[in-house]
């Protein structure tokens, strides 16, 4: 299997992320510029954090029409896996693959912490190795990771067991206090209809050792390498 890292002109998180496939996982990464049409026959695709294309206009909103992301769109189309991480769920919802958008948080300020997630559902390639109920620690760095949709496009995620993670408390209770940025509903990442596209603004790129705090993203890209493996 073979795994591609876009880098976009203002991407940060890029070699993040090619770490942990390359030095955590051991399996062949590439990086795929922004500029490229093609995907060099990788079998995932990962969309990284940062602020690509510096953000200009709103988060996403140029990265969209790049050549890459045309390709990824017709990659996803046809059932292969996508992950967008912080920047990367951000172009995901410009780009139409996910429902949504992100908006500012609700307290206007940049916030970088560790939080925790309540797994919404292992009905994934993405989370296939975690239980449904279980609470992951996983860091969050992000201005605009304020998820917002339409009551429909809400509604269908319920219905549709698309909602992966939301905000909770240690104990996994879904609260107020536990919301750092006021996403609707408390949520952290979400599926497409074809559950082969993720977007979730935390960090598992950050948190898949011990000694960063937490290896709980690991299990993330596990379960990503375990669908693949079996495909």
């Amino acid at each position: 299997m073979k795994f591609g890292v876009l880098v976009f002109p203002g991407s940060n998180c890029d070699h993040d992320t090619y770490n942990v496939i390359a030095e955590v996982a051991h399996q062949p990464v590439t990086f795929l510029w922004h500029d490229s049409d093609k995907l060099d026959g990788v079998d995932a695709v990962l969309v990284p954090g940062g602020f690509a294309y510096g953000d200009y206009l709103r988060t996403g909103a140029i990265a969209r029409f790049s050549p890459v992301m045309q390709a990824v769109k017709r990659f996803a189309d046809g059932g292969g896996l996508v992950l967008g991480i912080c920047n990367g769920f951000q172009i995901l919802t410009e780009a139409g693959l996910l429902p949504g958008a992100l908006m500012r948080n609700a307290g206007l300020k940049y916030i970088c912490k560790q939080v925790h997630l309540r797994v919404e559902t292992a009905d994934s390639p993405f989370t296939s190795q975690l239980a449904k109920g279980s609470v992951l620690q996983i860091p969050i760095g992000h201005m605009e990771g304020n998820y917002f949709c339409t009551p429909e496009e809400l509604q269908a995620l319920e219905a549709e067991d698309r909602i992966a993670f939301r905000y909770a408390t240690p104990a996994g209770a879904i609260t107020p206090e536990a919301n750092p940025n006021g996403s609707l509903a408390n949520i952290a990442g979400i599926l497409n209809p074809g559950r082969n596209v993720l977007g979730m603004m935390p960090h598992p790129d950050r948190s898949s050792e011990r000694i960063l705090g937490s290896a709980d993203g690991w299990k993330i890209f596990a379960s990503m390498i375990e669908a693949l493996a079996t495909r």
